[in-house]
């Protein structure tokens, strides 16, 4: 019995050695400022004392955009996007809590409520009184449940390969979502958290591998370890994940655009069907050989697509009222 003790004591001494020299530390906020977070990055202070990193770029009277990133990313995700529709349209985009350089949110909440109610006093805080809605993955539950919320402040919703519809994964995704979600490997995981298995999570995320560069792994890799955010993600990946009943998605009325990747393999393409059956003022386009990032994975047939449904619903006519004084 002694020698069996023995044996699992230098077994554990032997992990326990192996998880310090492996582990992987947080970033140094103050680097992750000075490397993601300049111009025309700012701190928005919101109406509880918090602060939000926050990109707000484009003409103050155009129509305004918000943009909600998905789980595990940043505001970087539409940068594509954003560089095409500045010109034109007000454009906003930040780290959600728990992410980027945002960082953790001190209440410890990461259901969905929490992320709408940010996106409130986001809003707020930039006097927004109407705006158009876009978010992927997570981001696109939020704004999802933004619009069944607060539909009179939305004059768009734009769900990109949107999370939150009862629909069950067969197989495949995201191998750091599946292990995040695994209690205890999740826990012990995060701290170790290799690069090369962020790379190969993004890689599994989409079907253009060109989204895939060692800047973008470096930043996924980077703003996970931020301070705070390891312990985020364990704390999000544990709360319960509730879908949207058919009820309360019907009874949005908001011009919405869905746009999904025929090929991805976190939310199947049987999930835009979900809310197309369900959404009564929605149109869908989707894209073949494109994964849960289209976005960033096919920006220039994305962002004209946005376009497109921007002026057959009036909103880009805004734009050249403002252009000619009228």
């Amino acid at each position: 019995m002694k020698r069996v003790l023995r044996i699992l004591g230098v077994l554990a001494a032997i992990l326990v050695a192996a998880f310090l020299i492996f582990r992987v530390p947080d970033t140094d906020a103050d680097e992750m400022w000075a490397k993601y977070g300049g111009e025309p990055s700012q701190r928005l202070k919101l109406a509880d004392g918090r602060t939000v990193h926050l990109r707000d770029e484009g003409p103050r009277d155009a129509p305004a955009i918000v943009l909600l990133h998905g789980s595990n990313a940043d505001l970087m995700t539409w940068q594509p996007w954003t560089e095409n529709l500045r010109e034109d349209f007000r454009v906003i985009r930040y780290d959600q809590r728990g992410h980027g350089l945002t960082g953790p949110a001190p209440d410890g909440g990461y259901a969905r409520d929490a992320f709408v109610d940010d996106l409130d006093l986001v809003a707020d805080a930039l006097d927004l009184d109407r705006f158009v809605l876009a978010g992927n993955s997570m981001g696109g539950s939020i704004a999802m449940g933004y619009a069944i919320e607060h539909p009179e402040r939305l004059a768009g919703l734009v769900l990109v390969d949107a999370s939150g519809a009862p629909i069950e994964r067969d197989g495949g995704g995201n191998l750091a979502f599946t292990l995040a979600a695994m209690p205890g490997v999740g826990t012990a995981l995060s701290q170790v958290m290799p690069r090369s298995l962020i790379e190969r999570s993004l890689s599994q995320s989409v079907t253009n591998q060109a989204v895939v560069t060692p800047e973008a792994v470096d930043r996924y890799w980077e703003m996970a370890r931020y301070p705070g955010n390891r312990a985020a993600t364990r704390e999000r990946f544990g709360t319960e994940r509730v879908p949207f009943t058919a009820e309360a998605v019907g009874a949005v009325d908001v011009p919405t655009l869905v746009m999904w990747g025929e090929e991805d393999a976190l939310v199947p393409f049987v999930a835009a069907d979900w809310y197309m059956e369900h959404l009564p003022n929605a149109t869908l386009v989707s894209y073949p050989g494109i994964g849960h990032i289209p976005m960033e994975e096919a920006p220039v047939e994305t962002v004209q697509d946005l376009r497109d449904w921007l002026s057959s619903q009036r909103i880009a006519e805004q734009v050249a009222e403002r252009g000619t004084g009228t």
